[in-house]
């Protein structure tokens, strides 16, 4: 191994998120899976990562130690959960390495301490590590704001498969920031998440969001531009999660020569 290869850990190296970044580091040129992470009583402690990720043995048994890992590695991957990810933030903050958050689902009060993290460690966290998708948020707010509110009403659709846990997903939420951001409008207090019942007419300049599950769908993302007498719809769709897997590394690659902070994946892609 060369001496410049980034050495990274993947935390939650066992799930399906772990596994496909596993396999992404190995045939990325520029990085070097350093350690893997698993959370205490797992029963995958002691087995090789690379065996677990089906690319056979590569002499990087999974631990449950992520401090003694981070202190000599210089960044970690992390696609876990919002409790996992505020720690690992914390303790990349005290390692001062690089943390890339693929993790969905966090509240405000996750995102003001991963906020806080952010001090000490060079954080990347972004609700889709995709090109295709960060480049769909920069499309979405342009419509947004070209296409306005008293004229146009915008409706987000997403589909995942039946394990996902979190909804609307994070891409989903990125978009609907995205076209709150063109419309300058909060999305919190203008977003409508559930419909049923008698709700009455649409109210004007709000963004809907609906939500599908079922199967083994990756991720299909749509935001749909309602006219009178025409409708624009922008989308995406992911057939591998590799691509997320990709867009990590290369942040991770990225965010070691910047200063600690919190940056995005539009920072990453030079699209802010």
């Amino acid at each position: 191994m060369s001496g410049t290869e980034m050495k990274l850990v993947v935390v939650g190296a066992a799930g399906r998120m772990g596994q496909t970044v596993i396999r992404t580091i190995n045939a990325m040129p520029g990085a070097q899976l350093f350690a893997a992470v698993e959370r205490p009583g797992s029963a995958f402690i002691g087995r090789d990562a690379g065996e677990i990720a089906g690319l056979g043995p590569i002499g990087v048994a999974i631990s449950d130690k992520p401090l003694e890992a981070f202190v000599e590695a210089e960044g970690v991957l992390d696609f876990t959960s919002p409790a996992a990810s505020v720690e690992f933030a914390g303790l990349a903050a005290q390692a001062r390495i690089v943390h890339v958050i693929g993790t969905t689902g966090c509240s405000s009060g996750d995102d003001e301490k991963i906020k806080a993290a952010a001090r000490h460690a060079r954080i990347v966290k972004s609700g889709n590590m995709s090109l295709g998708v960060n480049l769909l948020g920069v499309l979405t707010e342009q419509a947004a704001r070209a296409l306005g509110p008293a004229d146009w009403d915008i409706e987000i659709l997403e589909m995942h498969h039946k394990h996902k846990v979190d909804a609307p997903s994070g891409t989903a939420l990125l978009l609907g920031e995205a076209a709150a951001k063109g419309r300058g409008i909060d999305l919190a207090s203008q977003s409508v998440r559930v419909r049923d019942g008698h709700t009455g007419a649409r109210v004007a300049g709000t963004i809907g969001f609906a939500t599908l599950r079922g199967g083994s769908v990756i991720g299909e993302h749509s935001v749909i531009l309602a006219g009178e007498g025409e409708q624009v719809t922008l989308s995406h769709s992911a057939t591998d999660r590799s691509i997320f897997a990709r867009g990590a590394v290369t942040a991770a690659l990225w965010a070691r020569g910047q200063k600690p902070g919190l940056y995005s994946m539009l920072d990453v892609l030079g699209l802010s």
